[in-house]
């Protein structure tokens, strides 16, 4: 997608000895750039967000594992490697799927090719993820055309946290049908829940649309069900870390409360996805694991100074504790349809087996 109007991704090889990436942690007040050269830099980018998103934290574990590679291509640097980055992040399953990708396309090989190998996976899960992601966008943007108001008025739409081309390689999951449908000409309006407490909608997805002209209205996390209720809002759509064989949807606090309004008030509830982000050894979606990130991502805000500097401020009480789980599980009835690569289906395991049958 754009920024600033020049065609940009999340993340890019430079030459074979580093990748670069976008510093999330950054945005929206200071764009920057940062060069990941060995395996610690990768994990340190995707524990501490610079990278976020199932999808990109798969492709930057897989660059990960390169990185390791070409400074010891020995079998136990590649456990170590593997090991490492699986830690970083417990709930999205791309992350493995990368990792035993890579693993599986350099185990047996001789540790002379290794490296080359790891590097060449890697940038083919990239170009794959912006593949998958594009045609999730064309799929996806057939069901808002679909339920677009009949007299042009714009489509009202709420999503959540930010699945949008920072959360991917390129286009995004939950967002790419948004991008797809406005380039197709189609009146969109976006409601962009802040998502508390990193506020990834506020800081990435308002960000994303802003760059691509799409209008949009930031709102509190607790504010959809009342536009949901009063009739302001058309459709909901966001992403997923994790989504279970039955079609159960792990994704970013909150996402539970947005389901349960949108089913009270009879109104679409589509989740986005890509294939890794289906992790077909689980039936139910309690048994996803679910991170608990530090307590002062909730008790400390970061914002911009009137100086035009970014700060960062304490907003509890001083002793006050705080927890802070990162994700909550939305059961399958709740969803009204699973968007992928592949087409759109019913969230249960009938359905996402009449995109896959190759998994029955």
């Amino acid at each position: 997608m754009r920024v600033a109007g020049q065609p940009r991704r999340t993340i890019w090889p430079v030459g074979n000895d580093r990748v670069e990436i976008i510093d999330q942690t950054r945005l929206p007040h200071v764009f920057e750039v940062v060069a990941l050269r060995t395996l610690e830099d990768a994990a340190h980018a995707i524990r501490s967000m610079q990278v976020r998103g199932a999808p990109l934290i798969g492709v930057t574990a897989a660059y990960g594992v390169a990185l390791a590679l070409r400074a010891d291509p020995g079998d136990a640097s590649l456990e170590r490697a593997c090991r490492t980055l699986l830690a970083t992040r417990p709930t999205a399953v791309n992350l493995r799927w990368a990792l035993e990708a890579v693993r599986a396309g350099v185990e047996g090989e001789p540790v002379s090719d290794r490296f080359e190998r790891a590097w060449r996976r890697a940038g083919e899960l990239a170009e794959e993820d912006v593949a998958l992601c594009a045609a999730i966008g064309d799929h996806g943007a057939k069901l808002l055309e679909a339920a677009a108001p009949p007299d042009a008025a714009p489509l009202q739409v709420l999503t959540h946290c930010n699945a949008g081309w920072l959360a991917t390689v390129d286009w995004g999951t939950a967002l790419a049908p948004l991008y797809k449908a406005h380039q197709r000409g189609l009146p969109l309006h976006v409601w962009v829940d802040e998502t508390r407490p990193r506020n990834q909608g506020a800081s990435l997805t308002a960000w994303e649309l802003g760059q691509e002209g799409i209008a949009h209205t930031v709102i509190a996390d607790n504010a959809g069900g009342h536009l949901m209720r009063t009739g302001r809002v058309d459709l909901c759509i966001t992403g997923a870390d994790r989504v279970t064989a039955a079609g159960d949807v792990c994704n970013k606090i909150g996402t539970y409360l947005k389901a349960l309004a949108a089913r009270d008030n009879g109104l679409p509830f589509f989740v986005a996805i890509p294939y890794s982000s289906i992790d077909w050894s689980l039936g139910d979606g309690a048994a996803i694991p679910i991170e608990e990130r530090d307590p002062r991502e909730l008790s400390r805000v970061a914002g911009r100074g009137p100086d035009g500097g970014v700060v960062e401020v304490e907003i509890l009480p001083e002793g006050s504790p705080a927890a802070n789980p990162a994700f909550d599980v939305t059961p399958a009835r709740l969803v009204s349809t699973l968007v992928t690569e592949r087409g759109s289906c019913p969230a249960s395991r009938a359905g996402l087996l009449s995109l896959y049958p190759e998994r029955g």
